[in-house]
């Protein structure tokens, strides 16, 4: 932008209108026009709103709400305001969060404040408050698109997609060609299994606006989730094109597992981790992804390295205590004796509709999916976050679950009121069933914390525990890079505590229900399919089908990374994988203690 550098008011204006026309066909070619600007002539509010928009557009929320917050702190009259917005741009929430109260409190209409209050509350994971606060903007202010904007995306990431999709409408409604609405609207159809039309939405902004990298990446995901996987390759590539340091993408088609990267993917990928630049986000996605192709070329020592890097510099940005973990686990077994359930027992929600499939990520629990939703009877949604969230609002509202009264409060609810959490669960359920089959799979691994809450809520529901040798899965969960929900698998030793605690947990259960939880062991499946997979049908009550046997054969959405996999016969190859790397898993072996040499049972129960 040479002729801003000149410093006139004229050549800035031309400036700002050309960055405004680019917004309107080339929204990244707009957020690099801003960022000049911006560059020349510092806090400008009219190009920080540019700015916010062209991110808004290509679905950067977090940094287009950064942006925004930067153009009312260098125009906004109201000292106080830009106090507030001077505080959220520096990341200092307290502060932020005192000021804006301070505003709302003279003023409780001020919807300015209100949705700055709002992001307040997202950045610290009080998404009920967030929710609550951009319901009251959008009622007190319906023509505030950008508060609309920040409330679909809040219901979105508190997994109401239905209720999001709707906001998505109402705001496409006065603006159809937002590709920031369409994106949303898209990424909520794919939570509710809508995967054709969130991929014609994908489509449709891309044809109007083909230079929009993470669009073609989203594209992709979505492409991989319904099996097309030469076109999720293709638009993965697209996005590489556009932006070759978009770790994500890299990572993406490392993730497909089928995929084996060129000697020229990996000097492209050496050279982005190269820069001096890059973000964070995208080098640990890098890494991953070139822990992967030095992998597939047998350089374990090189792989593996690349794996620690990119899990230390994930390790950074996630908040996970394992004594949490490990403090959960004694609460539990303390509570769920044998009397404390036998008291309980036939209350819930009488439906014998759910089958759980828990355990660990990695542990096979994909596969087990597959071949129980390749029966006529028993409909794959997905993992579920639905229990989790049940969990989290009955232990109130802390920052740490140690804080709160969880687990404990099951115990203070009548009949009634738990038979009203599972038909709340079987609610929220609902949309993700499509099939109309009498039985549907929530496969959130993580519930096997929360086995007890699923006995009293749910007590006619199946439980299946996907077990898998604890290096063999321990190590497979360290070099994959998870979205979200998996804050252990970034360190060995958190992996092998992890573990044990699970296995504690499971094998109390074991003690004062026997028989209530049926495990698969991930070796014994591979091993004899046929055998498991009839005695896995049998704990559920389902007669034997051959089509269980070639699950390969379904072709139905599959959102984990063992998409590809499970569209494959089983193969026996990688159950002795990690042995690769043995030398290096010291600090999960040392995590684990006694269960590794238990396996496949489980050390001794104390306090059963």
């Amino acid at each position: 932008m040479s002729g801003a550098a000149q410093g006139t008011v004229g050549t800035l204006e031309v400036a700002l209108d050309h960055a405004a026309r680019l917004l309107i066909r080339d929204a990244a070619a707009a957020e690099v026009q801003a960022r000049e600007i911006l560059r020349v002539v510092g806090e400008h509010p009219q190009a920080l709103r540019l700015l916010g928009a062209a991110l808004r557009r290509q679905g950067e929320t977090e940094a287009a709400e950064a942006a925004y917050l930067r153009s009312v702190r260098a125009s906004v009259d109201d000292p106080q305001l830009r106090e507030a917005a001077a505080a959220l741009s520096e990341n200092r929430l307290a502060a932020a969060e005192q000021a804006l109260r301070a505003i709302l409190k003279a003023r409780p209409t001020d919807v300015a404040a209100i949705r700055m209050l709002a992001e307040t509350g997202m950045r610290l994971g009080r998404y009920d408050d967030a929710e609550n606060l951009l319901a009251r903007a959008v009622e007190l202010a319906p023509t505030f698109a950008a508060a609309r904007h920040n409330y679909a995306t809040v219901l979105y990431r508190q997994n109401r997609p239905e209720a999001a999709v709707e906001q998505c409408d109402r705001l496409l409604a006065d603006d159809p060609g937002n590709p920031a609405y369409r994106n949303l609207k898209a990424a909520a159809l794919g939570r509710i299994g809508e995967y054709d039309r969130a991929i014609a939405l994908y489509q449709a902004v891309l044809q109007g606006q083909p230079r929009q990298p993470k669009v073609w990446m989203s594209l992709g995901h979505a492409l991989k989730t319904v099996g097309r996987q030469a076109e999720s390759v293709e638009a993965y590539r697209r996005s590489l094109e556009l932006a070759p340091q978009l770790g994500e993408a890299w990572w993406s088609l490392a993730n497909l597992k089928t995929v084996e990267f060129a000697a020229d993917d990996v000097a492209a990928m050496e050279a982005q981790l190269a820069r001096a630049d890059l973000t964070d986000e995208d080098r640990f996605h890098l890494e991953f992804a070139l822990g992967k192709a030095r992998e597939d070329a047998g350089d374990y020592e090189a792989s593996f390295g690349h794996y620690a890097r990119g899990n230390a510099l994930r390790r950074q940005e996630i908040v996970y205590d394992a004594e949490e973990t490990t403090g959960q686990v004694s609460r539990a077994k303390a509570l769920f004796t044998p009397a404390f359930l036998d008291v309980r027992a036939g209350r819930g929600s009488p439906a014998p509709d759910p089958i759980f499939v828990v355990g660990l990520p990695r542990s096979g629990s994909t596969l087990v999916e597959q071949i129980l939703s390749s029966h006529s009877q028993v409909e794959g949604t997905q993992e579920l976050p639905d229990v989790i969230a049940l969990a989290r609002r009955l232990g109130g509202r802390v920052k740490r679950a140690s804080e709160g009264r969880y687990p404990e409060a099951l115990g203070e609810l009548s009949a009634d009121e738990l038979r009203a959490l599972g038909e709340e669960y079987l609610d929220r359920a609902r949309p993700h069933r499509k099939l109309g089959r009498p039985f549907f799979i929530d496969k959130m691994p993580n519930n096997w914390a929360h086995l007890g809450l699923i006995l009293l809520a749910l007590p006619n529901a199946k439980v299946i525990d996907a077990r898998r040798h604890p290096l063999g899965c321990g190590f497979s969960a360290f070099k994959q890079h998870f979205a979200r929900g998996q804050g252990f698998t970034y360190d060995l030793t958190d992996i092998g505590r992890y573990y044990a605690d699970y296995v504690d947990l499971m094998a109390h259960f074991d003690a004062v229900r026997p028989g209530r939880v049926h495990r698969v062991i991930y070796e014994a499946m591979i091993a004899d399919p046929e055998g498991e997979t009839r005695a896995l049908l049998a704990h559920c009550g389902l007669p034997f089908e051959a089509a269980c046997l070639r699950f390969y054969e379904n072709d139905r959405a599959v959102r984990t990374a063992s998409s590809e996999q499970v569209r494959r016969p089983i193969f026996t190859d990688a159950a002795e994988h990690w042995r690769n790397y043995d030398a290096w898993l010291g600090p999960l072996k040392a995590a684990l203690g006694p269960v590794l040499d238990a396996y496949p049972a489980a050390p001794a129960v104390s306090g059963a």
